[in-house]
């Protein structure tokens, strides 16, 4: 059986060929409740993924075998919170790649001296560090996009389940597995580091610009010096 996601495959036909009918109608409808169940929130589990890893493809590969876990121990979800309990297993599962390939989860430096609690220039205080607001009110998405991929994962993570998910800090702290003083505390972080990331590398542009911007030599008098009739 495959799901209407393309790439989400959970192949209950092949797992089930050649057993008892009653068998096969357990199957099938185990398959239909966590179809109910896990579809409304794919786009999460890609979205997370994709922000975790990095990588689009891998993104693919997290998701696909996430279902297939949640699938498999599905029999030990209580239905309490479907979201938090299927993105605490694509989190999981993404960990669980990254100590198989041996590389450190925040592989790119990270400057301590953006660690500041400043906000952007032209920030009002009923706004605050809002990376969605951020974006609009600065009308380049790649850079806060940038500047969150900078971030180290444990920062990272609670500001796209917050921000971009809108899930409850009960529900973060599910899916991380902290505390929610933790998730509220580690959430205030993330967004004074990603404001002062975005600060950064605008005063980078800002500057780039300026070293490319033609220079002219200026222009000679030629009335200095010249006689008058």
């Amino acid at each position: 059986m495959r799901f209407a996601i393309p790439g989400i495959n959970l192949g209950v036909s092949r797992f089930y060929t050649g057993q008892e009918q009653e068998s096969t109608v357990i199957a099938t409808d185990k398959s239909s409740r966590f179809e109910e169940v896990a579809l409304p929130h794919i786009d999460a589990a890609y979205n997370l993924a994709r922000w975790l890893s990095g990588s689009a493809s891998d993104a693919d590969d997290i998701v696909q075998d996430a279902y297939l876990r949640a699938f498999r121990f599905f029999d030990s979800f209580h239905g309490d919170s479907a979201r938090a309990w299927l993105l605490a297993i694509v989190r999981n599962t993404w960990f669980t790649e990254w100590r198989r390939r041996r590389e450190a989860a925040d592989s790119t430096s990270y400057d301590d001296t953006l660690h500041g609690d400043e906000r952007l220039p032209g920030w009002i205080d009923d706004v605050g560090c809002n990376p969605e607001v951020l974006a609009m009110r600065n009308d380049d998405v790649h850079l806060v996009h940038r500047a969150l991929e900078r971030l180290p994962s444990f920062y990272r993570e609670v500001l796209v389940l917050r921000e971009l998910e809108d899930m409850s800090y009960r529900d973060i702290g599910i899916v991380v597995d902290i505390p929610i003083g933790t998730v509220m505390s580690r959430l205030a972080r993330a967004r004074h580091l990603l404001c002062a990331a975005v600060r950064a590398e605008q005063a980078r542009m800002r500057d780039s610009a300026a070293d490319n911007a033609p220079r002219y030599a200026p222009v000679q008098d030629l009335s200095m010096g010249a006689n008058h009739e």
